[in-house]
């Protein structure tokens, strides 16, 4: 029971994060998606046709970031004892990110360039958490940063409850975890939203901070 209430909460968590951490970055970084990183070549793609400069194809610098964050889970995964630790490192680099934003911003040197620097380091902190995701799928319900195919599985579930009623409980078990993940990762919209328009960067501190105590609380359990 308590490694199934472990699952909940763990799953809930990241959801969060990753809607959090994408629609912070795209409300105060000039439209970059940190989590789904494919999203930023249709925003990519809209910018060069509606004649945008030369920021337009920073856009494309995500993708091979991103590449270069799941590699680098990948190896921290092989060298750590605990799985989490990879979580304590996203956590870590969004905290630092944070704290950046702030003191460049207290300095009076937050520039564009610092804060698609900042946005960079968003992109890399989300593929920790992918290649999280593709290395411990047991330890959440699903993918945590791309929600179409928890939508795809809970549409599933839902005609097959639609169909037999409620007396499937393993496909009544399926429906609520995938709600887990869908419902925690629109919250984490929401509040990235409101975090974004009304204090930007910055509250990268708050996501990182949650994951390092994540990290510190599965070490010590």
């Amino acid at each position: 029971m308590e490694i199934q209430k472990n699952i909940w909460y763990v799953t809930l968590l990241l959801t969060m994060i990753a809607g959090y951490c994408d629609t912070v970055t795209f409300v105060a970084a000039d439209s970059i998606f940190s989590a789904h990183v494919t999203g930023n070549f249709i925003v990519f793609a809209y910018q060069i046709i509606k004649g945008s400069d030369l920021h337009a194809w920073i856009k494309l610098l995500t993708f091979p970031v991103f590449i270069l964050a799941v590699i680098t889970g990948g190896r921290i995964a092989l060298k750590a004892a605990n799985h989490y630790t990879v979580l304590f490192w996203e956590g870590l680099i969004l905290v630092l990110s944070g704290i950046a934003t702030y003191l460049f911003g207290y300095l009076d040197i937050f520039s564009e360039w610092t804060m698609y620097t900042v946005a960079m380091t968003t992109v890399f902190a989300m593929g920790l958490q992918n290649a999280f995701g593709k290395l411990y799928a047991k330890e959440t319900y699903g993918p945590t940063t791309m929600m179409t195919g928890n939508v795809t599985q809970a549409s599933l579930d839902l005609g097959n409850l639609l169909k037999n009623g409620l007396k499937d409980v393993d496909v009544l078990l399926s429906l609520k975890k995938q709600l887990v993940t869908i419902i925690g990762f629109l919250v984490g919209c929401f509040l990235g939203a409101v975090a974004g328009k009304f204090f930007g960067l910055g509250t990268l501190i708050l996501p990182g901070a949650s994951m390092i105590i994540c990290y510190l609380y599965h070490r010590e359990n």
